[in-house]
């Protein structure tokens, strides 16, 4: 999930559409690779300095399986939490071995080490991404197949898009071939203003094939969820915020075949 733009819904859409696929009876982990740390925040984690977090993952080399902990309040949905530590992370990884690829391989191991334990797969992982193009995002992108750009229908939405999108070909063309744009979610939804209506048919334009149907409205639920450590899933599952995500997770298992074809 990335956007160099904050305040797009990066860490809104990664922790709901995780919760909304772990509702459907899919095995889903969450990694918060953004110093912020809001994602843990709003899935429960434990992430007080010292808790085992990515920053070890990324920076001493841990496993991540120790690091792996369940959401409370959403059965199959699991996350890696982000630590105040992750904040020094970019400096410190500029120095390591391998520095672009450190998430790849603790990912690949722990996946490997679940399947040789005979334990169920993780269906789906999802990395929260910081709004910046430092190390840390780009080690998302080499250990990701997709990336999912959340777009808010606000002015300004598309500026800063198309250094994303020359990061994305970077990436692909040196580190990562697999690396695409498969989706973008359209968020912070008003359909009662004329600009939001134009934000979404001028996105709809530019990436017909990857914009959902879906569109997530702007909702005061949404907001407050994070604040009872819960995703609004759980927090107001009757919410248009919430119906809105679980409607984005269907569109997105769904189109799943056909992604994984084009990929």
């Amino acid at each position: 999930m990335a956007n160099q733009k904050g305040g797009v819904g990066k860490t809104t859409t990664t922790v709901n559409i995780a919760a909304g696929l772990a509702q459907s009876g899919l095995r889903v982990l969450v990694i918060d690779n953004d110093p912020q740390g809001n994602a843990s925040t709003a899935l429960g984690l434990e992430h007080r300095a010292g808790t085992p977090s990515i920053y070890e993952v990324l920076v001493e080399d841990e496993p991540l399986e120790n690091t792996v902990q369940a959401c409370p309040t959403v059965p199959g949905l699991y996350g890696v939490p982000a630590t105040i530590d992750l904040s020094g992370a970019e400096i410190e990884l500029v120095s390591l071995v391998s520095r672009e690829t450190r998430l790849r391989r603790a990912l690949d191991t722990y996946l490997a080490r679940r399947e040789e334990r005979g334990e169920e797969r993780i269906d789906y992982v999802l990395v929260d991404c910081p709004p910046s193009l430092g190390l840390l995002t780009v080690n998302a992108f080499v250990v990701g197949r997709e990336v999912l750009i959340p777009i808010q229908c606000e002015y300004y939405a598309l500026e800063g898009l198309s250094q994303l999108l020359k990061t994305i070909e970077l990436i692909k063309a040196h580190l990562n071939p697999q690396l695409r744009v498969s989706t973008i979610l359209l968020t912070m939804y008003d359909g009662r203003t004329n600009l939001a209506q134009q934000v979404a048919t001028e996105v709809r334009d530019h990436f017909p094939d990857q914009t959902l149907r879906t569109t997530v409205p702007r909702s005061v639920r949404i907001s407050e969820a994070p604040s009872h450590a819960q995703t609004v899933m759980t927090y107001d599952p009757g919410s248009t915020g919430s119906l809105a995500y679980l409607e984005a997770a269907r569109e997105l298992a769904e189109r799943a075949p056909q992604r994984a074809e084009q990929g």
